[in-house]
């Protein structure tokens, strides 16, 4: 199958959960054998068309991010690659009516991946292209709602979350390093503070934590860790890799998740797998709850004092290193979902 992923930017621009999503299914489609196409802005140096990096074609359509440049001339681009389903970012959400519009010539079904409403797109911007694709796929079913809300059909939506490694998660040395972690980037809405005040209000009980994920607020957090007087029992190590933090989950007891927004907590999701009894403040913008919500080892708080009772009653529990009911969520599950999408429209538009 020829597949072209559309997105003006790549993670080689900005490292976004957008841009992170639209590299991990490029390469998990291409390790399927797919010819896969990223048709973007140009990172790469020199004057060549196409780059080529983990057996993804990645394929200039502007040389720097313009998005009226690129929205007029990605048509001529997708003619060239003739693709057989074409897939496109929600952002910047001009984009997916393009896109739209040349695949009627082009006799190709349209696939919308939306991560979240940028803040950088109108709003009638993004009613026009929720409703535009033959389907739009969303992580969560918070996302569903919003693209619902937007005009998308329900018929129309479908759930694909993100993937995570079970064979990973298997195979991994538990690592004794902490008793609670938190991970994720250390961004305005990661919301580590309510975290931390948790963890003051048990400075009688023995315990120790680490905080995986770097970003702009570290700083900020990390002085906040020595105003509570908790930062000799906490850890920052800073962004890791998947083989070197799920050890560390694997040896920690309890997860916690406290960010304001989140399209799919994919930490939460790495810390289930391995076992760990994971409590998720509910935050309106974020879709954590969905992972814990009927969980016995999962629970939800509303505030600092609730995570710090949830985190004592956690002893409640053994020790675990993996559950195999997120075994669903394996990366090779996820790429099934994605083909039975791109299959079911390019049969259902050949049919029209």
């Amino acid at each position: 199958m020829r597949v072209a992923l559309v997105s003006m930017y790549t993670t080689h621009h900005e490292e976004t959960g957008a841009t992170r999503r639209l590299r991990r299914t490029a390469e998990l489609l291409a390790e399927r054998d797919h010819d896969v196409f990223v048709c973007c802005a140009q990172w790469w140096d020199g004057e060549v068309v196409e780059f080529k990096q983990n057996d993804v074609t990645y394929y200039r359509v502007t040389e720097t991010p313009s998005s009226g440049r690129f929205a007029s001339k990605v048509p001529f681009v997708l003619r060239e690659i003739s693709p057989d389903v074409i897939q496109v970012a929600s952002y910047p959400p001009s984009h997916v009516t393009a896109v739209k519009t040349a695949a009627r010539f082009l006799r190709t079904p349209v696939v919308a991946d939306w991560w979240n409403r940028d803040s950088r797109g109108g709003s009638r911007a993004y009613t026009r292209a929720a409703k535009a694709p033959n389907a739009v796929l969303v992580p969560s079913e918070m996302v569903r709602t919003q693209v619902r809300e937007l005009g998308a059909s329900t018929s129309a939506t479908r759930v694909v979350p993100e993937p995570i490694n079970m064979d990973l998660v298997r195979e991994a040395d538990a690592e004794e390093r902490a008793d609670v972690v938190y991970a994720r980037e250390l961004d305005e809405h990661a919301n580590v503070e309510s975290f931390l005040l948790a963890l003051a209000e048990l400075r009688d009980k023995g315990w120790s934590a680490v905080v995986i994920g770097d970003g702009p607020e570290r700083s900020t957090a990390e002085q906040t860790a020595r105003d509570l007087r908790i930062d000799d029992r906490i850890e920052f190590v800073g962004e890791l890799p998947a083989d070197e933090a799920v050890p560390i989950m694997k040896g920690a007891h309890v997860f916690a998740q406290t960010a304001t927004v989140e399209p799919f907590a994919t930490n939460l999701l790495w810390a289930l797998a391995c076992g760990c009894v994971s409590i998720v403040e509910y935050q309106a913008r974020s879709s954590a709850h969905e992972l814990v919500e009927g969980r016995e080892r999962g629970s939800l708080v509303t505030s600092p004092q609730e995570l710090a009772d949830e985190i004592v009653a956690a002893r409640g529990f053994d020790h675990q290193t993996i559950d195999e009911d997120y075994a669903r969520y394996d990366f090779r599950h996820v790429v099934n979902e994605y083909e039975s999408v791109y299959e079911a429209e390019i049969d259902d538009y050949g049919f029209f």
